[in-house]
């Protein structure tokens, strides 16, 4: 017979100490958020989408063409200089050139819009595919284009870049006689400026403490910034069910050494749920049934109006509430939605509507009337002025997706996963990190909106571009932990995390707030 005090290195399987231990607090969070992606309460929707590239090319193509015109500036080939282009149209062949623009990308399997209206009525669900590509790389055209007009580009060069619908480029060549235009190199706008840490926020202030404080201060540990996604709390999916309550003790600290709690728990200062915080909430239960005894013939649907409660799962949202409200007490949570979660579905995703969460709800900031409607001939100014206006962040904060803020003076950029998801489909590679790097040098957070990604008809800005460059881009749902440091030519630092979703992986990951260094925590069952 084995007794708990001969278990050794476990922090689970032992007796009280007896001992009486002082309060452990955590420690405090600078937190800033920006309103860049919220939609204004009166939304239109007879806009062109078209505008979002228009507006996209005009506010690149100057970084653009600065870059180009560095890098090609008297650039001679064959005893040719190359000249600037200021249209498509404007290329003559033979003529060595460079011209900005935004590419296209024609590929076989890509949906197309056109062609679903075209039809009258599906006989059966529209086919979706995993990617747009051919796996024999056949197919797919890339052509360049402004307000004037394409040209379909071509060579070898084209290989050594990720390139996704969107993206705004310069090309240097000439055209060929099949009216295509040969690229010899191509450039980017490059990561934009970077702006200075605590350039929102106030550093912590150390005046007013003895010597011996400030170095007690600066002995402790740093502190951590958790994200996690794909908590995915599901009504009949309760495989991970066990792990969820581990991450909460773990957040808590009940399942860690009152030790460990003052060191390490202690510091983790916020978290950010980075999407898919609920699992599917319209799973037929007799369809499970069938799939696992194919004898059991599903049961017939019957169409029913108003509320169908065979049909809606309230569960997930009551165990996130749950989740979250026990967890708020002790830890402000950044909650960004997901392609899973009940917010709206084209990009920018807005907040998960805080009648979601009675309890969690409490913690969020004090709600404001809604303001009265716009006069005639109004409605844009006021539009403007309402996604600006800033408010006091609670404990709970329901953001957008994607989301950018400050915290402990970092500015931090992140997504639901749904742009990458996306761009993934345009591009033959694994290599997520290499992804995430060229969306950064293309000063684009989601250069597939709204072609294949479905984004808001934005008419006035474009808030997809990226006008300051973060210090911390995060994608959440991805199917493994990734992290990189890039640099861009003025010295900015970016660092690039994948974060895994925690129902495939039960990892979690910590971000130094100090040094930016990134870490892990797996945290499963047997």
């Amino acid at each position: 017979m084995v007794k708990l005090e001969e278990i050794a290195d476990t922090t689970l399987l032992q007796k009280p100490s007896g001992d009486t231990q002082s309060p452990v607090e955590r420690v405090e969070s600078k937190y800033k958020p920006l309103y860049k992606f919220n939609l204004p309460r009166h939304r239109q929707y007879h806009q062109q989408y078209a505008d979002i590239y228009f507006l996209r090319l005009t506010k690149l193509k100057p970084a653009v063409e600065a870059v180009a015109r560095e890098a090609w500036e008297d650039t001679m080939i064959g005893g040719e200089i190359a000249r600037r282009v200021e249209r498509v149209l404007d290329v003559r062949q033979g003529q060595l050139c460079w011209m900005v623009g935004t590419v296209y990308m024609d590929m076989p399997l890509k949906p197309s819009v056109l062609e679903d209206i075209s039809k009258d009525r599906w006989i059966g669900n529209p086919i979706t595919t995993g990617h747009y590509f051919q796996d024999d790389g056949s197919g797919t055209t890339i052509m360049l284009e402004d307000d004037s007009g394409r040209i379909r580009l071509v060579g070898s060069r084209l290989q050594d870049f990720f390139l996704v619908t969107g993206c705004i480029i310069a090309v240097l060549g000439t055209e060929n006689v099949n009216g295509e235009f040969e690229v010899i190199d191509l450039k980017f706008a490059d990561l934009p400026p970077q702006p200075e840490r605590w350039a929102l926020t106030k550093p912590p202030s150390k005046g007013g403490r003895k010597n011996e404080d400030i170095e007690m201060a600066d002995s402790k540990p740093s502190k951590k910034i958790a994200i996690v996604s794909g908590l995915e709390f599901s009504g009949y999916d309760t495989s991970h069910a066990m792990d969820l309550n581990l991450l909460l003790e773990f957040l808590l600290g009940d399942a860690l050494t009152p030790s460990t709690q003052a060191t390490e728990l202690s510091q983790i200062s916020r978290l950010i749920i980075a999407g898919n915080s609920m699992g599917d909430s319209t799973h037929n239960p007799s369809t499970t049934a069938y799939s696992r005894n194919p004898h059991v013939p599903p049961k017939p649907h019957v169409k029913k109006y108003g509320y169908d409660s065979s049909s809606f799962n309230p569960l997930p949202s009551q165990l996130l509430d749950q989740f979250l409200s026990t967890l708020l007490p002790t830890m402000p949570v950044t909650l960004l939605p997901g392609i899973l979660d009940p917010a709206t579905a084209s990009y920018p995703q807005q907040p998960i509507h805080s009648a979601m969460f009675p309890r969690a709800r409490t913690f969020g900031p004090t709600p404001k009337p809604p303001p009265p409607p716009p006069p005639p001939g109004k409605e844009a100014e006021a539009a403007q002025q309402e996604m600006q206006e800033e408010k006091e962040p609670g404990w709970f904060d329901a953001v957008t997706n994607p989301w950018e803020g400050e915290i402990e003076g970092w500015r931090f950029l992140g997504t639901g996963g749904q742009n990458l998801d996306d761009i993934c489909k345009y591009i033959d590679s694994e290599d997520r990190l290499g992804m995430m790097e060229a969306m950064c040098r293309w000063r684009c957070t989601a250069p597939t909106a709204p072609d294949t990604l479905w984004a808001y008809p934005f008419q006035e800005d474009e808030p997809f571009t990226m006008l300051e460059c973060p210090h911390v881009y995060f994608i959440g749902c991805q199917p493994q932990f990734g992290t990189r440091v890039i640099e861009g030519p003025q010295g900015q630092t970016v660092r690039l995390i994948l974060v895994p979703s925690f129902a495939s992986t039960r990892e979690i990951v910590l971000v130094d707030a100090e040094t930016l260094e990134v870490s892990t925590v797996k945290i499963s069952t047997f």
